[in-house]
């Protein structure tokens, strides 16, 4: 509702002004003075019209809007009503008269009634509008957004929630108290899933210090086992040396035993076996092959010392069957050559010191031997002609590797081909073997000459590719240490690229590179990993930092006084810190800001009400040293007693020193009233506190008693004609211009002035 209807809620009093003639008058004359008679009759229609207004007689004012005889009555009558739908019925009935001034009237107070219900309905709106969105979000399960939304919310039906019903009241605290119970409940369940979560770490924790003890007492124990294994290793290195040396000592005497016996030294040979025999004592069992040559020492030995004893020719005997024996024989052809070589060697020991003509069994025994040879000459011979083929198949190879040596493209050679190459055609050549050694001296001369030309060209390639592999490692080692990492791993991917399309490397070589190079990449990567960790526990930090700003500034919201105003620095301190805190995790940014936001305007909207708190708590102690003035003025007119006087004036200057905070204009406002004369007319002191009542009651929208009901319209009325044409208008500091008036009123008695004082007071919050 707009301040110029509030004025006419009531109808005013007439106002003592000039009626204006309703007919014009004629051009050629000046307009004459109303006559007694009219001036009359215009008072006696003001009278009916007060008097309409003063018993509420709706149908008497809308006659007199439609026939009034002045346009000041009609005007006035219009300005009375307020029914909308007799505005309507009026505005029906002087549409297109000649009085425009009572039209306007009529249409601008029916626009302000229509404004007024929309005005109304729009709140009705809002206010239905956010219970029903509290009572949906009470019903939603709990997210992310639901603690900041039920603030929202909350703030949302506060702005409306003055025209609301008590039932509306109700539902919506219930709502508010579910959609609270529902965080409470979360909240709950956070503190069980952190305190499970603390617990598992707990755990987690105590088996890793258990697998780090049991780690260190296994590692312990393999140090243990791996020095007595070391112990036990060098002590039986040490018996192998010393069986070693045993077995050279023992091998040793049995050649020699075998030479005694190759030259008939029979006594010799058999002195050296009993040495062997002491040797044996305290030497570990031998080899087989030791075991072997030693039974074949005593079987010498013995069959010589056999042959000595009783005769060689029995032996001689078995010699010449076996021999002939050999003759048609199956055995493989170089098993029967090693066969009969044997034989031989046996036949010559036994003819040594026989003493006697043996040559007609030495030639018995030859002949035998030529026969039993034949079908080896005839596998050897075939072993000659596989030698010449092989010989052939070398001559052709190394022919087909000269040929690639000499046509190769050696300004863009392959070398993996010729590696190939080269590890092919020495694979062939060993496999075309045997050889006859004198034939093939001159082709193994010219294949070892091809193969390390090819050798040095591949050596050379090898050397040249190394080189630019160790290029390769210098630049990835140098990438390790640069600050930009992420330019670094472009480049080292381009260094991998590059490592790839370079020749071959002999494998050990390159496998050795490979891990040096790869060993510098991995730091590289390692190194980006790093810097990411540490990006990430800097945004950590950062959400830290935003949090506990956060829960300061919360606490911050709920200080009150001195404490809340003192504050306002570092709200602004902290406002300025969270904006340099920079980036925060991406799930956790938008909350936080929203979270800082909301709690800056807690604080900021906390702050505001407490100096609209301290600003309301001056003028109430503006009006409580006004109180102490007034008593001592009410003393200086009804009390004689100068000791009472000063005693009153001392309470209301010491009342004003101890005021810390005074409102503008408020401390002169009293000094003024502490020295100006007190007015004797407590009648009219009390008519003029009544008066600023009953306009900080309209200002504040407020009913008047009904006994100053009279006072009102009258001041409505007179206030009414001073702006006429200028429109109604109020100055939102027009309620502490009333509170300076009244401190410089005059005194009344105490109980009525605390009633009046109780009235004016209710009308500031307003």
């Amino acid at each position: 509702m707009s301040l110029f209807s509030r004025f006419f809620r009531k109808a005013p009093p007439t106002p003592a002004v000039t009626e204006v003639s309703a007919r014009p008058p004629a051009p050629e004359v000046r307009p004459a003075a109303p006559t007694p008679d009219r001036a009359l009759e215009a008072a006696k229609e003001e009278t009916v019209l007060q008097a309409a207004i003063d018993r509420n007689d709706p149908d008497a004012i809308a006659r007199l809007v439609v026939a009034g005889k002045s346009t000041r009555i009609r005007q006035l009558a219009a300005h009375a009503v307020n029914d909308p739908a007799r505005l309507r019925d009026l505005i029906r009935e002087v549409r297109g008269g000649n009085d425009k001034s009572v039209y306007k009237i009529l249409t601008s107070k029916r626009d302000a009634h229509l404004a007024e219900a929309r005005q109304q309905g729009q709140v009705q709106e809002e206010l239905n509008t956010a219970a029903a969105a509290v009572e949906r979000h009470s019903h939603r399960p709990y997210d992310a957004l639901f603690g900041p939304t039920l603030d929202q919310l909350e703030i949302r039906w506060k702005g409306v929630a003055t025209h609301a019903s008590a039932d509306q009241l109700e539902q919506v605290r219930q709502a508010i108290d579910r959609s609270r119970e529902i965080i409470a409940s979360h909240l709950r369940q956070v503190a069980v899933e952190a305190s499970r979560q603390l617990a598992a770490e707990n755990a987690a924790a105590e088996a890793q210090r258990v697998r780090e003890l049991e780690q260190k007492t296994a590692a312990a124990a393999a140090a243990e086992r791996a020095q007595v294994e070391e112990a036990a290793r060098k002590e039986r290195a040490d018996q192998l040396a010393a069986e070693a040396l045993a077995f050279r000592q023992i091998g040793g005497l049995i050649r020699k035993a075998r030479g005694a016996l190759d030259e008939g030294s029979t006594g010799r040979a058999a002195g050296l076996r009993r040495v062997i025999e002491e040797k044996l004592a305290g030497a570990p069992p031998l080899s087989p092959y030791l075991t072997n040559q030693l039974h074949g020492l005593d079987t010498r030995l013995t069959e010589l010392e056999d042959w000595k004893s009783f005769s060689v020719a029995p032996k001689r005997a078995e010699l010449l069957e076996e021999i002939e024996s050999l003759v048609d024989s199956t055995l493989d052809p170089p098993v029967l050559a090693e066969r009969i070589k044997g034989l031989q060697e046996e036949w010559r020991t036994l003819s040594k010191g026989a003493g006697e003509n043996l040559e007609e069994d030495w030639q018995r025994f030859q002949g035998a031997a030529r026969k039993a040879y034949q079908p080896c000459r005839e596998y050897f011979e075939a072993q000659s002609l596989v030698r010449q083929e092989n010989l052939q198949r070398r001559a052709a190879l190394l022919a087909r590797l000269a040929a690639f040596a000499n046509g190769h493209d050696w300004e863009h050679p392959d070398w993996r081909l010729v590696l190939v190459a080269l590890r092919e055609s020495k694979q062939l050549w060993r496999q075309h073997s045997p050889v006859d050694r004198a034939a093939a001296r001159e082709l193994q001369e010219q294949f070892v000459a091809v193969t390390s030309q090819l050798q040095d060209r591949l050596d050379a390639a090898y050397a040249a590719h190394v080189g630019q592999k160790k290029s390769l490692i210098e630049r990835a080692q140098q990438l390790s240490l640069s600050e930009d990492s992420r330019k670094a791993i472009d480049e080292v991917k381009e260094l991998q690229r590059r490592w790839q399309s370079v020749g071959v490397v002999p494998r050990d070589e390159d496998h050795r590179l490979w891990e040096e190079f790869r060993l510098h990449c991995d730091a590289v990567f390692q190194r980006r990993q790093q810097e990411n960790a540490e990006y990430n526990a800097a945004l950590e930090a950062n959400r830290v930092q935003a949090v506990a700003a956060c829960e300061e500034l919360e606490g911050l919201s709920k200080l009150s006084g001195a404490q809340l105003l003192g504050s306002t620095a570092h709200i602004a301190e902290l406002r300025n810190s969270f904006a340099a805190l920079g980036e925060f995790p991406r799930g956790a940014a938008r909350e936080l800001r929203n979270r800082f936001e909301r709690a800056l305007d807690q604080c900021e909207a906390a702050v505001e009400r407490q100096k609209l708190r301290d600003t309301e708590q001056s003028w109430s102690s503006l009006l409580e040293v006004a109180n102490r003035v007034r008593a001592y003025k009410l003393a200086l007119l009804s009390e004689p007693d100068a000791a009472l006087h000063a005693s009153l004036r001392a309470a209301a200057e010491t009342h004003f020193a101890a005021v810390t905070r005074w409102p503008r204009g408020g401390s002169e406002a009293v000094k003024t009233a502490l020295e100006k004369a007190a007015g004797a007319d407590l009648e009219a002191n009390e008519k003029a506190l009544r008066m600023l009542c009953i306009r900080a009651e309209i200002l504040a929208d407020r009913p008047s008693p009904a006994e100053d009901q009279p006072l009102r319209r009258e001041y409505q009325v007179q206030r009414l004609m001073q702006a006429m044409g200028q429109g109604v208008t109020a100055d939102a500091t027009e309620m502490d211009t009333l509170t300076l008036e009244w401190v410089q009123a005059g005194p009344i008695e105490e109980g009525r002035y605390a009633q009046l004082l109780e009235r004016f007071k209710e009308c500031r919050p307003h």
